[in-house]
Formats: structure tokens, sequence, C-alpha cells
């Protein structure tokens, strides 16, 4: 007990946590404006793992972190707009085809992997941190916590611009609208199309910037198939948080703590496989739901394309 509740464990939990649940953030932020607007997108996964590939192909070809996001946001956005001109544009089932951009991605980075860099994976150099001034010196959660790459900050801050964007400007009502009530958003002007769109891109680019965090942040280099199941629990996340980016957040931290557990017992000095630790986030998602499931709250139109006059209720296809 006493090793786990040194500032050794502590401070390697916390820190394990930062790096592994700033992608869950991202990547869920993204996947709750998507299922705002009506848009179940499966295909997150996918979006992640295009935008580890690029935003570390960018960082290793250029030597900038910040042009590696960039490149991660840009793949990302690139997948996304095949899941928008196909589900939203054309209407066709949002899972089938999410699975499918997902298999492909997984498929496709692990190709380009191997045709640029063969068996070697090249690792990236430190990542330089921004220290916030009185916070970083805190013991156990300081370094943890207050002295991490600026896009760790921007990923906080952007929950909490999001909840304000949600609950008091127009841009929020039209994407709810979008999500529950598009036949009512078209009747009043608004372009349910669009605004679907929009927001399926907008998830693209935040599940990108996840990605290439993970890629160029977390790991320093890419490994096919490294996000290993992390979009799919952003899905979770994103449908348990009732439309709460802050619930996001929260989410983020518990599953980004669990997939640290294994570093911290190794710090703390326990010998235990780090399979069963590795089951932990997933063990998390199954009792999360269990216990907070029946109450998650889905838009109306959820899944449903919409047809402008067509059948079913509020426009959507029967």
């Amino acid at each position: 007990m006493d090793m786990i509740l040194s500032a050794a464990f502590l401070t390697s939990l916390v820190a394990g946590m930062v790096v592994s649940g700033v992608p869950l953030l991202l990547a869920g932020l993204g996947e709750q404006i998507s299922e705002k607007a009506g848009v179940l997108n499966i295909g997150i996964e996918g979006m992640m793992l295009a935008g580890a590939y690029a935003g570390f192909l960018g960082a290793y070809q250029t030597g900038s972190l910040w042009v590696g996001f960039l490149y991660g946001i840009g793949a990302g956005m690139a997948v996304a707009s095949v899941m928008a001109v196909l589900c939203v544009r054309l209407g066709l089932n949002q899972i089938v085809i999410g699975i499918g951009l997902t298999l492909g991605a997984e498929g496709l980075t692990a190709l380009l992997h191997h045709v640029r860099f063969s068996r070697s994976y090249p690792r990236l150099p430190g990542v330089e941190t921004l220290p916030l001034p009185g916070l970083a010196e805190l013991p156990i959660v300081g370094s943890a916590l207050f002295d991490r790459h600026p896009i760790v900050y921007l990923a906080v801050a952007s929950a909490v611009v999001l909840s304000v964007l949600y609950r008091k400007t127009h841009l929020g009502l039209t994407l709810r609208a979008a999500g529950d009530k598009p036949a009512a958003l078209d009747a009043a002007g608004g372009d349910v199309v669009r605004t679907r769109v929009a927001a399926v891109l907008c998830t693209g680019a935040f599940a990108g910037l996840g990605g290439a965090f993970m890629a160029e942040v977390g790991a320093g280099l890419f490994v096919p198939f490294m996000t290993g199941g992390a979009g799919f629990i952003a899905i979770v996340l994103a449908m348990l948080a009732r439309g709460r980016p802050l619930w996001v957040l929260a989410g983020a931290a518990l599953f980004g703590a669990c997939l640290s557990m294994t570093t911290a017992l190794q710090v703390a000095g326990f010998d235990v496989p780090s399979d069963v630790i590795q089951m932990l986030p997933f063990a998390a998602v199954m009792a999360v739901l269990v216990v907070f499931g029946r109450g998650a709250s889905l838009p109306a139109a959820l899944g449903s394309p919409y047809v402008r006059g067509g059948r079913g209720s509020g426009g959507e296809r029967s």
C-alpha cells in the first residue's frame, strides 16, 4: 500500500493519465460534435490512425511537431470527408461506412509505413514543454499536469470552449437542431446537410489531432494499429457525456489513468502481467456502460440520414 501511495507512483500515474487521456479527450470531443449533429461517426478510429501516421511523418520530415499536428488534422479531415460524402450527402449506412473507413485506414497506414520505413521505427526527438509558472512546482501533480506541451492545454481549453458554444451560441443551437429536429432546422431556413458535413469534418480534425498527439508526443514514433481501440473508447465517452464536453474531459482522465496503470505499477515495483493491466480501460468501459448506459441521452435523429420531404418523422428516411 505504501508503494501505491508513494510520490513516484502517483506522479507516474498522473503523467501517464495526461499522455493517454489527451487523445481520448480530443477524439471524444470530436465525436460529440458529430453526434450532436446526428451523425454516428464509427470511423473515428480510422481518423485517429490516419492522423497518427500523417502527424508522425510530418514531424519526422520537417522536424516540427506543429507541422506534424497540421498534417494530422489534414489527414483526419480527409478521412472524414469520405464519410461526409457517403453518409451525409448520399445517405449510406453510417455504421457500415464507419467500420469500412476504420479497416481501410488500418490497412493503408500500415502499408504506407512499410513502404516508407520498411521494418524500422524511427523516433522523434524529445518534446519541448511549456511549464506554467507557480503550478509546475507543485508536488506530485506539478510536473505531471502543468509542465506539458501546449497542445495539452489547448485540448483542455477546447472542452471549456465547446461547453460554452453548445449552451450559449446560435451555432450550438443549430448543431443540436441538426441532430434532434432536422426537419425543424430545415423549415427555419437552416441547411441540415451543410451543418452535418461541417460537424463531421470537425470530428476528423479533432480525431486527427488526437492521433498525431499519440504518435508525436505520447510515443514519439508510429506503429501500425497503435490506436488500439482508443477511437471506440472515445465513442463511448461521447455517448455517456450526454452532450457535456466537461464530462468527456472527466471520462478521458479516468480511462487515461487506466491506460497508464501498467507503467505506474512498474515504477512502484509491482510485478503485474501487462496483459492484465491493459485490460483495465476496456473493463472500465463496460463498468461505466452498466452503471450509466441507461441514462445516456442521444439526439433523436442520430444515425438517420436526412432527406427533405422524405418519409418518416422529421424528414428522416424510415
